[in-house]
């Protein structure tokens, strides 16, 4: 049964091809753009990504225009798992792949983004490729995907740890187009308060709550185990940004017990998930810090 449901999570989370996906990115010899002791490797490599993550897409629905294009280019609602396939396999390849699956995978992004035009409902014209925009995201990800790893994490970051987590993730940013993107902890929290007052609870970012938090498109069985991951997601939040977000009522039902269900969930997907076959933990050639 553990077997059956750790398989089952990483089909969800990877796709069907996860385990030719983890044969590439983690068994391919080569330099990599991160040593295996970087702090990015042991944030992005822990089950409290999971709670990070939903947490991030929150924060970022709080971006009116971030969230116009979301909902109108990413295939949000009508493939939601493929669109987290798609975003798992980047912080996989970047993370832990090859520098030359790394760089593929930073153009196959960056192409996305030159094509995803549009005008939000309010007439504000967007572009995915905008530097602004490309920032807030960085930002909400590295910030939730930190908190939740210091929160829920098997091995939580050192201080110089946490920094030096900022800057793995800012090497990347910058690849992707991020213009000077905050290289420290303290730089990270201080340029997230800078955006906030960009940020609005709108009719979409209610639509996504409701849907990410209500309406998940999971089978009744994982509903419960998802609530409580939902309530440490949003306990995560600043509570700036937590007052802005539409919470279904059993989410505010559930937010007393978020922190011990986080670490009950996160402990339960460390276990059903499947740990890397030993030929692929460590691969010949790593760490090549990316330029810029």
């Amino acid at each position: 049964m553990r077997g059956k449901v750790g398989e089952a999570l990483l089909r969800r989370v990877a796709g069907p091809t996860v385990h030719r996906k983890r044969d590439r990115i983690h068994g391919t010899p080569g330099p990599r753009w991160f040593a295996p002791d970087r702090p990015v490797r042991v944030v992005h490599g822990d089950a409290s990504m999971y709670i990070g993550g939903l947490a991030a897409l929150l924060l970022q629905s709080l971006h009116p225009v971030a969230m116009a294009a979301v909902w109108a280019h990413s295939g949000f609602q009508g493939d939601p798992w493929g669109r987290l396939q798609r975003t798992s396999t980047f912080l996989a390849e970047t993370t832990f792949a090859t520098a030359a699956d790394a760089e593929r995978a930073v153009r196959r992004v960056r192409a996305v983004h030159a094509r995803v035009t549009g005008t939000t409902s309010d007439g504000v014209a967007y572009r995915a490729s905008d530097p602004a925009l490309l920032s807030w995201v960085h930002l909400a990800e590295a910030f939730c995907f930190l908190r939740a790893h210091q929160r829920y994490g098997a091995a939580p970051l050192a201080p110089g740890g946490r920094d030096g987590y900022v800057a793995d993730m800012a090497s990347v940013a910058r690849r992707l187009g991020v213009p000077d993107p905050p290289v420290t902890e303290a730089g990270l929290a201080e340029a997230l308060l800078l955006r906030r007052g960009e940020l609005a609870a709108t009719a979409e970012s209610a639509a996504t709550a409701r849907y990410l938090l209500a309406e998940p498109p999971l089978p009744w069985p994982a509903r419960l185990p998802y609530a409580l991951l939902s309530a440490a997601a949003v306990d995560l939040l600043p509570a700036w940004a937590r007052e802005s977000v539409a919470l279904p009522v059993r989410v505010r039902l559930l937010l007393p017990l978020a922190r011990p269900g986080g670490r009950l969930v996160t402990a339960a997907i460390r276990w059903v998930t499947p740990p890397l076959p030993a030929h692929l933990a460590r691969p010949a050639e790593e760490g090549v810090p990316p330029g810029g």
